[in-house]
């Protein structure tokens, strides 16, 4: 499911204030081409430290490559754009949604992945948009960090980063020159994206991908990604697979976790058969269906000992999870239909006991310091306002799935 390749050095970033400066120090010492996708590209501090990079790197000749999405970030600036073409940066929004896009089902699919790959030597992969970690575009300024994480990653796992991106760059430009109707350079660009899938060079200027080979090299690595064409489950799946697995622990951090009856169950199955399951979830109110959506699906696994802690110091925006402390995966990937049924992510699975002990001692600390543990009676003796609304929200998730034609 899963293709683990040996050779990575594989390095855990939390928050934007860790992330950030290794991206950009990437992409000042590029020296061929720069990839970066991200939901949201924010143009407040941290947004314009990427942006300038960006441009830097175009102005000395580096093909720089900028995708970001059409609900994430509705619109760049005029005085970002201008920017960038002069200096060539060359930079795709996806799927525009218009006045009345969220009214329409086919439009939901969005680009939630945050990736960068750079040169074929290194590459980016987590939940972390280019937004400042102490602002939230609906909250405003937060009083402490967003909780995430992405990793930096060199070994042989950056060519399939550099060729995913690649590939979907080529497709988006089919797509565009297609609804103009271009339709000789929409076929050439659909020729370049089928040449990426099959392993040629995918840098803009012929470099061959690869690995610098300069640092220690020892955890074991896969790019799981999910599209609505040839991988549409294949993210949950990897967690299933890992869940029905363990042996003695499954931590999970999720920011929106709405997860359908077969992880329901593989959690619970799980739990029953002695393997302890924590899952650190939002506990702080972002988004009316988010929130309460989730709730009902609490009760079946509070029943069979699973922990939930809700994590309230500032908004949980994490995708990770950490089993027997030597399997992970970070991405950008919630647990929720949006995620797992709609929208393109992209999770990197590690086989590493370095790393794993690492995440697993931060969202340790994050439950015992900033998460509030729920209570079983508590949670069966919420308000009856609370358990209309959180049933509400289920039923609409349920609807807006129904309308999407996807079965969860």
């Amino acid at each position: 499911m899963a293709h683990l390749q040996d050779g990575h050095f594989v390095q855990l970033l939390q928050g934007g204030q860790a992330f950030f400066p290794a991206l950009i120090q990437a992409i000042d010492e590029a020296q061929h081409e720069v990839r970066l996708e991200t939901y949201i590209f924010n143009l407040d501090s941290s947004g314009h430290l990427i942006a300038d990079a960006l441009v830097r790197a175009a102005e000395r000749a580096v093909a720089v490559f900028l995708v970001v999405d059409g609900a994430g970030t509705p619109d760049l600036p005029t005085s970002l754009t201008s920017r960038f073409d002069a200096a060539g940066v060359q930079w795709r929004i996806f799927s525009r949604l218009g006045g009345i896009g969220w009214l329409v089902p086919s439009r939901w699919r969005r680009m939630h992945r945050k990736l960068s790959a750079i040169d074929g030597r290194v590459a980016f992969c987590g939940g972390i948009n280019v937004l400042d970690d102490f602002y939230d575009p609906n909250h405003g300024v937060l009083d402490s960090p967003r909780l995430d994480f992405a990793l930096q990653i060199t070994g042989p796992l950056v060519r399939d980063v550099t060729e995913a991106m690649a590939q979907f760059w080529w497709r988006l430009r089919a797509a565009k020159t297609a609804r103009a109707f271009d339709f000789p350079s929409a076929w050439a660009a659909l020729q370049s994206a089928v040449r990426v899938g099959q392993g040629s060079s995918v840098l803009a200027n012929g470099v061959p991908a690869g690995p610098s080979g300069s640092l220690p090299a020892s955890a074991k690595a896969a790019l799981v990604l999910r599209d609505n064409f040839r991988m549409r489950t294949r993210i949950e799946a990897v967690y299933r697979m890992a869940i029905s697995d363990a042996r003695s622990e499954i931590i999970i951090a999720n920011a929106y976790f709405v997860p359908g009856a077969r992880l329901r169950r593989a959690l619970i199955q799980a739990a029953k058969r002695g393997v302890r399951v924590r899952l650190l979830l939002q506990g702080r109110y972002e988004y009316f269906m988010q929130f309460h959506a989730a709730r009902p699906v609490f009760g079946a696994l509070l029943a069979a000992g699973v922990e939930i802690h809700e994590y309230a110091a500032s908004f949980l925006h994490a995708k990770v999870a950490v089993v027997d402390s030597l399997w992970v995966t970070v991405g950008s990937s919630n647990l929720d239909p949006l995620s797992l049924l709609l929208a393109r992510e992209a999770n990197v699975v590690v086989v590493d006991a370095a790393l794993a002990q690492d995440l697993r001692a931060r969202l340790d600390d994050a439950m015992k310091m900033s998460g509030h543990a729920m209570d079983a009676v508590a949670y069966a003796n919420r308000p009856r306002r609370q358990r209309l609304l959180d049933w509400l929200a289920f039923g609409l998730m349920r609807l807006m799935l129904l309308l999407s034609r996807r079965r969860y």
